[in-house]
């Protein structure tokens, strides 16, 4: 089409009287300025050519044209080229580059210097900006400085995009719906590119473009899910949602299928052989990884030698191979409700790695020397060969610890009893004693949940976990630290200075949070120290977590407690472990299923038996800040599964009413954990009408306007369920006692 026929066209549509000319604002003038650029897109056009659009036009009513497209280009939306001629873009002086975020449906711009604020944008300003595109963006500055209005006027780089939704299909088209908020519209689907998805089935859909004059974005099907509702489907959806894979690449299977098994004699003479002592694994009942085992054998002079021994996967999982990359590429195991997402493929991580009883494994091993007091007297790192005795369940274990009876019982008393006293002393030195209960959910043969079930730390999961956290200490001690005597072998490095190394590092807590929770809690009588040192600051705040045991104000002062706590993380710096009031920290303990503990165990070898030189300090800290990434990701899918299976559970409990803990609260509404299930839900702040609620920070507390009435964190309240929405993985609860309340009229 000519350039005159697409001005034409575009008069037609928009051509207004000039009568009509005079009395538009600029807004309007603007608007249909855009629809004849947007239909000239690439092409210079003057000031006359614009006016042509609005009809037949006063010399008057063209200057305010021309004022209003210069206005636009003073706004970056055009560039003047010369006076009077202008097209699609703005003057380089005011532009910027960034990434597009459209997080949780609020558009914004996240520019490249990093010393900049992020830009909110207007929906009108995205262009055809999909979340995580790299982007330019147009600007006016006020007299101040500050970044006024702003545009998106090119995409500069495509992410790929990939999403998680249904079909609305029609006749020869079908168009792509998601909840998921980074997505502002909906995709358009051509026929031949469905995949044979029918409008039941979840998909997962790539973006392929976003023609400029196209409403909304192109896509296609890469993969179809299955029958929406369906439990696989759903599981495999949130996955796919949080970019994490729901199947194993057949290479890396096949790879990993011809793997040899066999326990040949040149390595079992490089190794200790620990096959004749007593060891036995204690894991959940349903656990088919073992990573980790105990030995145990008393010594003279009442003391013991009990052996943390951990999957040797290093031995079978080279560097640069197919099947590290791709435990690379995960970085850990993933555990949704009813499935484990392996980082390693079936075979290493439930044969070959997998501590089974009565089978010879590789494993690498900190052997501890401790006295009657469970002080560590000498340690060792080693690579062994073992053999485990006992498979135990922790509800077997847990068995002999209450009774005294059952196979190895004296071992295990004696396992136990240690672990508590490393346990006390650990706390003692600064560990803080946080406590959140955790669900597990009881499905039937369909996946559908059945009954909820909490979680408790009984003294049998804390006998393997004193003994991983003394593992994982021990070997973070031993690279730090090279003077260490106790600790065998010494390092075998020709300079003195610490070698590059995985940590696992928790920061202290914001020290603003932290005066905030103090200030709190001293309104309430309790005392929580802000200075004093780390230790100090640890064993006050164990002491306020004990003394609120049990009173009505516990829920929201560990809640808050929680929450001024930094996030652990893995690094290279050697900065210590807050929360566990350690010096030094890594993590050892877990290589079937966290990849910063293959790369652990692989520098252990490197520094104590190869004696190589340090490694790479930036290409380590890349993979630590991806093992990070990835953690993350993965408790978030985890979280959404939980979430999922929360709401499918109460579905046929809407209607009943339950007891529960307020547990967050916005200006949008009430977040509430009932006490029996623990499921979590919302009271929107818009059906609480009695008053206005509005949320104050200080108080962590949502008041009404009018009334006062206040809504504090940790509050129980009595709700019902009003509403259970799977597709959006939400619980919408009611308040109890709203019958009772006298509705006023909100003011706007």
């Amino acid at each position: 089409m000519s350039k005159k026929k697409q001005l034409s066209t575009i008069t037609k549509k928009g051509k207004h009287p000039s009568h009509e000319t005079s009395s538009m604002n600029k807004r309007e003038i603007q608007r249909i300025a855009r629809m004849v650029f947007d239909a000239n897109e690439g092409h210079v056009l003057s000031y006359k050519q614009v006016c042509h659009a609005f009809g037949k036009t006063t010399m008057g009513q063209k200057r305010m044209i021309y004022q209003a497209l210069s206005e636009m280009a003073q706004l970056g939306e055009l560039q003047e080229l010369e006076p009077g001629r202008f097209t699609r873009g703005g003057s380089e002086g005011n532009t910027l580059e960034g990434r597009f975020d459209c997080r949780a449906g609020r558009p914004s711009f996240i520019p490249e210097d990093a010393e900049l604020d992020p830009i909110s944008l207007s929906d009108r300003s995205c262009a055809h900006a999909l979340h995580g595109d790299r982007v330019r963006l147009a600007f006016r500055r006020t007299r101040k400085g500050e970044i006024k209005v702003a545009r998106i006027i090119e995409i500069l780089e495509r992410r790929e995009a990939i999403y998680v939704g249904t079909l609305q299909k029609s006749r020869g088209y079908s168009f792509f719906v998601t909840n998921n908020k980074e997505l502002r519209q909906d995709v358009f689907i051509p026929d031949d590119k469905c995949l044979g998805a029918t409008s039941r089935d979840k998909v997962v859909v790539r973006i392929l473009d976003w023609d400029a004059r196209a409403k909304n974005p192109r896509g296609e099907v890469i993969d179809v899910l299955g029958k929406s509702g369906e439990n696989s489907t759903e599981m495999h959806a949130i996955l796919a949602e949080f970019g994490l894979p729901y199947k194993y690449p057949e290479e890396v299977e096949r790879a990993a299928e011809e793997l040899s098994g066999e326990i040949t004699s040149e390595e079992l003479a490089q190794r200790e052989d620990f096959r004749g002592v007593l060891t036995c694994t204690i894991d959940p009942r349903d656990a088919k990884d073992f990573d980790d085992a105990l030995s145990f054998r008393p010594l003279s002079g009442d003391r013991y030698e009990v052996g943390v021994h951990i999957a040797d996967v290093s031995h079978y999982v080279q560097p640069g191979g197919i099947i590290d990359d791709e435990a690379y590429r995960r970085a850990t195991s993933v555990y949704l409700v009813d499935r484990t997402i392996p980082m390693l493929p079936e075979r290493l991580s439930n044969f070959l790695c997998s501590l089974r009883p009565d089978e010879d494994k590789y494993a690498y091993s900190c052997i501890f020397t401790l006295d009657a007091e469970a002080q560590l007297v000498s340690a060792r790192i080693a690579r062994t060969v073992i053999r485990s005795t006992r498979r135990f369940s922790y509800e077997e274990a847990q068995e002999i610890i209450d009774t005294g009876q059952g196979d190895h019982a004296e071992a295990i008393l004696t396992l136990h009893q240690l672990a508590q006293k490393l346990r006390a002393r650990r706390f003692e030195k600064g560990s803080i004693a946080f406590d959140r209960p955790e669900v597990r959910f009881e499905l039937d043969k369909d996946g559908k949940p059945i009954a909820v079930h909490i979680k408790e730390s009984k003294p049998a999961h804390q006998l393997i976990e004193e003994f991983m956290l003394l593992a994982n200490r021990t070997v973070a001690e031993r690279i730090s630290d090279a003077s260490r005597q106790d600790i065998t072998p010494a390092l075998r490095l020709k300079k003195r200075t610490p070698p590059t190394f995985v940590y696992r590092i928790h920061e202290a807590p914001d020290e603003e949070k932290l005066r905030s929770l103090s200030e709190f809690v001293a309104r309430m009588g309790y005392k929580l120290r802000t200075e004093g040192g780390a230790e100090a600051v640890t064993q006050s705040l164990n002491k306020l977590l004990n003394d609120i045991k049990g009173k009505p104000e516990e829920n929201m002062i560990s809640m808050l407690a929680i929450r001024s706590m930094a996030k652990a993380r893995y690094t290279t710096a050697h900065i210590g472990h807050y929360g566990l009031g350690f010096e030094s920290y890594t993590h050892f303990t877990s290589p079937i299923r966290r990849y910063p503990d293959l790369m652990v165990h692989r520098l252990l070898t490197r520094y104590l038996i190869e004696g190589k030189e340090s490694a790479d300090v930036s290409s380590t800290e890349e993979q630590c800040d991806h093992a990070s990434d990835m953690e993350s990701v993965a408790a978030n899918a985890e979280r959404s599964s939980i979430k999922y299976k929360q709401v499918e559970y109460m579905i046929p409990r809407l209607g009943q009413t339950f007891t529960g803990v307020i547990t967050g609260l916005a200006d949008w509404g009430i977040y509430v954990e009932l006490d029996e299930n623990k499921c979590e839900g919302l009271v929107p702040a818009r059906d609480l009408e009695d008053d206005y609620y509005e949320y104050d920070e200080t108080s962590f507390s949502l008041v009404g306007r009018h009334t006062g009435r206040r809504f504090r964190l940790g509050d129980q309240l009595e709700v019902t369920v009003a509403q259970a929405d799977l597709a959006r993985r939400q619980l919408d609860f009611a308040l109890a006692e709203s019958s009772k309340l006298h509705p006023r009229r909100r003011r706007r």
